[in-house]
């Protein structure tokens, strides 16, 4: 059987599995789920397909151990995002100049073909730990892919295999969704003494956002993250021209850094809120909460960080950087179900975007780093 890393990604990049919460009528993942559960099986993995939502199923391949060592889950997803918008075939995988092109080559089918191949290899040690690759479903959307995997199995450590460039990802930020709901009174337009304009106090609102924005990114306090953020991302109110509008909804995206929460920003928006009232009496907000999804950090001192750590050197000749994502990934949801996490990936470029690519070399590397980790680690 060939365990190459880079066979497996044409494979696996030649398969259309769009998000179709992203894309209506994607095709999903049921069909890249068949071809990692038969790739697996094939290889002696025991093979469970996780699947609460139809048509969007995720698989976990467990190799198990002798008995008495440490378990270990790569975690990587399949889903991507729409091929409508790239630039050629994007189901048709091309290596030029040392770079494998093609849809979610890079984010993260590069990461997923090196995972399933190097615990495939580090399966033939015959470790005292059990080796579990979890194949997931929706990483592009809502994460509910590793959320059921999370539910069902544990393991003593885990590695995500997002892009990383061969650097350590130790934290990244988080995020928090909220509607402010700004009320008004309705009335006819020529009737100013009786209305309230929702949408010109909302103005208000959307002054004071800017100020909290710029207040929270002057005040770096994460080494590698620095400051959370916040930006309006939707606004709606109003009826008709001749009326004064009654309501104005405004939706805000809060990125936070580890030590803040839905709580903690729910607070600093409240304040908000009340400062504007203090000074305004017909200023009146309410607040609704929305999707929150946590910033993760996981501590150095983590026997896993401090083994892939030296593992990579080893593979590198240089020691890999620590990286801070600003954006969110699925090591939260390991981490908060009690999983200590890392994530660390191939090289490459182009995600979500018109060309994609990943480093052939890069995702080689990836592979036999990952195999001297899961031995090593597993026992």
């Amino acid at each position: 059987m060939n365990n190459d890393p880079i066979e497996l990604l044409k494979e696996l990049v030649s398969i259309n599995s769009v998000n179709p919460d992203l894309v209506p009528g994607g095709a999903g993942e049921g069909k890249i789920a068949d071809f990692c559960a038969a790739w697996l099986r094939e290889r002696g993995f025991e093979v469970h397909r996780i699947e609460e939502h139809a048509g969007r199923p995720s698989i976990v391949g467990i190799a198990r151990g002798s008995g008495g060592g440490r378990s270990l889950m790569f975690n990587g997803h399949y889903d991507t995002v729409s091929i409508a918008s790239y630039d050629g075939d994007a189901l048709d995988p091309v290596i030029r100049d040392g770079k494998l092109f093609g849809r979610g080559s890079f984010d993260m089918k590069g990461g997923v073909a090196a995972m399933m191949v190097a615990a495939a290899r580090a399966k033939e040690n015959g470790l005292r730990g059990d080796i579990l690759v979890a194949c997931v479903a929706d990483e592009e959307y809502a994460s509910f892919g590793s959320e059921e995997v999370a539910a069902r199995f544990k393991a003593d450590a885990a590695i995500v295999t997002e892009p990383s460039h061969h650097e350590l990802t130790t934290a990244h930020r988080g995020f928090v969704w909220f509607d402010v709901i700004v009320q008004g009174r309705a009335s006819h337009g020529s009737r100013p003494e009786l209305g309230i304009d929702a949408i010109v106090k909302a103005g208000k609102f959307l002054v004071a956002l800017e100020e909290l924005d710029k207040r929270l990114r002057a005040n770096p306090t994460h080494p590698l993250l620095g400051s959370g953020s916040v930006h309006a991302s939707l606004i709606k109110g109003g009826e008709e021209l001749s009326s004064y509008p009654a309501e104005c909804r405004i939706s805000l995206e809060r990125r936070t850094i580890p030590g803040e929460n839905a709580a903690t920003v729910a607070a600093e928006l409240q304040a908000v809120i009340a400062a504007i009232a203090a000074a305004d009496p017909d200023f009146k907000a309410t607040l609704a909460a929305g999707l929150e999804r946590p910033p993760f950090e996981v501590a150095e001192s983590e026997p896993i960080v401090a083994m892939l750590d030296r593992i990579a050197t080893e593979r590198l000749g240089k020691r890999p950087a620590r990286r801070g994502e600003p954006f969110w990934t699925d090591c939260a949801i390991l981490q908060g179900a009690g999983i200590p996490c890392v994530m660390f990936g191939a090289d490459g470029g182009g995600a979500h975007a018109a060309s994609e690519w990943a480093e052939v070399r890069s995702v080689e590397t990836l592979a036999d780093i990952l195999t001297d980790t899961a031995v090593s680690f597993c026992g």
